[in-house]
C-alpha cells in the first residue's frame, strides 16, 4: 500500500508551508509558501546567516528593502528545490492600504526578476482585507498572480473570486481554534468548522465556474488533511508532510468536481464588511492574524536592522 501522502499527491496538489529548503528538499512538495513568521524562523536557522548579511549590503538603511530582499532570496532558495511556485508576502502593516500593497508587491516582483526569477513562478501574498482583495485584482490585471491569505470566512471568498485572484488560503487550523475555544469542545471529522468552510468555498467555486485555485491551509491535524482530500491545493508544515509519509492507510477523496454549491453572489465594499462585522470569528482572527505577522515582521526588521 502506497503511503497517504503519495494517495494524496494524486488527487490534490502539495504545497510545503515552510522557509526551511532543507525540510523542503526532504519533502519533495510542488509548491512552497513563506510569511513573516516562517521567514523569523528561517533567519535563526545557520545556513541563512550568508543571506541574512547580504541581504543587508546596499539598503542604505531601508530595512523594509531588506526584508524583502531576504523574503526574495529564500524564496530564491527553495525554487531551487521544488517544481512549481514560491508564494512571497507583502508586509503586513500594510494591509489597509491598497496603493501601499501595490508598490510593495511591484519591489517584490521586480527583485525577484532582477534575480532572474519569472512571474510565472511566484505568488504575491497579500493579506484578504477589502483592501488586499482590490489591490489583487490590479495585480491579476498586470499579469502579476496572487495568493490572498488569512482568508476566514465566505465572504471573503465571494469577494476574492469576484477579483480573479488566483489562488486562496483559506486558514482550516485557525478557524478551528476559534470554535474549539468558543465552545469548549473538540472537532474532529466533517464536523470540524475549518474543514466545513473549506468544503463550503470549494463547492459553490466548482458550482460557479470560478478558476480561482482553493488552498487549504493552517492545519492542526491529519484528519484535517484528510476530510479535505481532493481540494485543489493544500499547504501542509514539513512535520505533517512527514507523518502522511509514514502513514499506508488508505485515503478516501473527499473534494471532487461536480457536487451541489450555492448560488453566484457578489458582494460591494458595504455589504463586504456588514458580512465580515457579522461573523466575529473571521474578524477577530483576521485582525489578530494581521497582528500576529505584523510583529514577526518587525522582529525580523529588528535582526536586519542590527546588520545594516
Amino acid at each position: 500500500m502506497t503511503s497517504k501522502l503519495e494517495q494524496l499527491k494524486k488527487i490534490t496538489t502539495v504545497v510545503a508551508d515552510t522557509g526551511d529548503f532543507d525540510a523542503i528538499a526532504r519533502v519533495k512538495p510542488v509548491d512552497a509558501t513563506t510569511n513573516p513568521s516562517l521567514l523569523l524562523k528561517a533567519a535563526a536557522i545557520p545556513g541563512y546567516a550568508d543571506l541574512l548579511n547580504a541581504c543587508v549590503s546596499d539598503c542604505k538603511g531601508d530595512v523594509g528593502l531588506a526584508s524583502d530582499r531576504f523574503g526574495v532570496a529564500v524564496g530564491q532558495e527553495i525554487l531551487k528545490v521544488i517544481p512549481g511556485r514560491i508564494s512571497t508576502e507583502v508586509d503586513a502593516r500594510l494591509s489597509f492600504d491598497t496603493d501601499a500593497m501595490l508598490k510593495r508587491a511591484h519591489r517584490l516582483v521586480e527583485l525577484y526578476e532582477k534575480a532572474g526569477v519569472g512571474r510565472d513562478r511566484v505568488l504575491i501574498k497579500i493579506a484578504s482585507t477589502w483592501e488586499g482583495i482590490r489591490a489583487a485584482e490590479k495585480l491579476e490585471r498586470e499579469g502579476i498572480q496572487t495568493n490572498l491569505t488569512l482568508l476566514f470566512s465566505f465572504a471573503q471568498a465571494v469577494a476574492c473570486a469576484e477579483a480573479g485572484v488566483f489562488l486562496i488560503s483559506p486558514f482550516v487550523g485557525r478557524i478551528y481554534d476559534w470554535y474549539k475555544k468558543a465552545n469548549g469542545s473538540d472537532y474532529t471529522g466533517a464536523d470540524d468548522p475549518g474543514v466545513q468552510s473549506v468544503t463550503r468555498i470549494y463547492n459553490y467555486y466548482k458550482a460557479n465556474d470560478y478558476k480561482t485555485v482553493v488552498m487549504g491551509a493552517s492545519f492542526r491535524n491529519l484528519n484535517q488533511i484528510e476530510q479535505l482530500a481532493g481540494c485543489d491545493r493544500l499547504t501542509i508544515s514539513p512535520d505533517l508532510i512527514e507523518k502522511l509519509a509514514a502513514d499506508t492507510g488508505q485515503l478516501e477523496r473527499k473534494l471532487s468536481p461536480g457536487k451541489t454549491g450555492e448560488a453566484r453572489q457578489s458582494l460591494n465594499e458595504s455589504q463586504f464588511r456588514w458580512a465580515s462585522n457579522e461573523d466575529a470569528m473571521a474578524t477577530e482572527k483576521l485582525a489578530e492574524g494581521i497582528r500576529q505577522f505584523a510583529r514577526d515582521q518587525e522582529k525580523l526588521e529588528a535582526l536586519l536592522a542590527a546588520k545594516l
